[in-house]
């Protein structure tokens, strides 16, 4: 049976990626707040009217059994909001400059410098926080390569419009499954940096707590830390206001050692995972809270 996407598909696909084209141009047109503004209205109007906001409500109260039914829903119209505004300032990636002009306030950047200067590998992780491409952006600005991991788009024409934006960052994307984690090996050996976003569930991968529940957790990022001694570099954005934001990077964390490989990942996992979630309890609507996360 052949693979070829069907003609209803391709057509889909081509008419979606005009409108992505379209609103791009749009957000192109707008300076970065102005964007940023029109996709906040657009979304925290329409957001909270989705259905898939009340599995995003249902997330947010098992994170935090003790809010409110009117704390949650501002928490949804927030997220929503930090959403849209995340959506819209991706155009303009390349008018972002996280060290002049008082947009960005990036803390901890001798984390940056060190990995830079090291002559190592190393990898920077962070979650869907704010506007996630910020923290990788405030790596590449301070002259440090990083090559970044994602999840390809499944309409390759909005894919590849997707990777034109974020090319602001890096030129280098690296596509998740095998063929990408052979990539990923490639640049750890050419002492290269790699950025990855490890908040989502992964059905595969080992079960890890998160917020107090168990969440099926990739442990990619630590079997590639302890088997290569990466350092493992941890980053936190948060949207301060508009498209204003605050980026803190932290010093490397401990590798644990104790001889037993599968033990150390999850320690490691662990420890991840809490950084995350202290990340998140910071400013929770920060996070994009409609990932199916746990076990339901």
């Amino acid at each position: 049976m052949s693979d070829a996407p069907s003609a209803a598909r391709r057509l889909r696909h081509a008419l979606e990626g005009a409108g992505v084209s379209a609103l791009i141009t749009l957000c192109r047109m707008l300076s970065v707040d102005a964007a940023s503004a029109l996709g906040g209205t657009l979304a925290r109007t329409l957001g909270p009217r989705l259905a898939l906001t009340r599995r995003a409500a249902r997330h947010y109260a098992r994170a935090f059994p003790a809010a409110s039914d009117a704390e949650i829903a501002d928490a949804m119209r927030a997220m929503w909001d930090n959403l849209g505004r995340t959506v819209f300032e991706y155009p303009n990636l390349t008018k972002i400059d996280c060290y002049t002009g008082g947009r960005v306030t990036v803390h901890g950047t001798e984390h940056i410098d060190a990995l830079r200067d090291d002559g190592r590998a190393g990898i920077f992780f962070s979650g869907h926080m704010a506007n996630w491409e910020i923290m990788p952006l405030s790596v590449a600005q301070r002259g440090c390569d990083i090559s970044l991991v994602y999840r390809a788009a499944n309409n390759p024409h909005v894919d590849q419009m997707i990777l034109r934006a974020r090319g602001a960052v890096t030129p280098t994307h690296v596509p998740k499954g095998s063929a990408g984690a052979r990539q990923i090996v490639r640049l750890i050996k050419e002492r290269r940096h790699i950025g990855m976003l490890v908040d989502q569930k992964l059905n595969t991968g080992i079960e890890v707590p998160f917020f107090g529940h168990p969440a099926m957790t990739a442990p990619a990022i630590a079997q590639l830390a302890l088997k290569y001694d990466l350092p493992l570099v941890p980053g936190a954005i948060r949207r301060t206001h508009g498209a204003n934001f605050e980026v803190t990077i932290h010093p490397p964390l401990e590798h644990p050692r104790t001889g037993d490989t599968a033990a150390d990942v999850r320690t490691l996992m662990g420890t991840i995972n809490t950084f995350l979630e202290d990340a998140i309890r910071a400013d929770p609507p920060n996070w994009m809270w409609l990932h199916r996360r746990w076990m339901d």
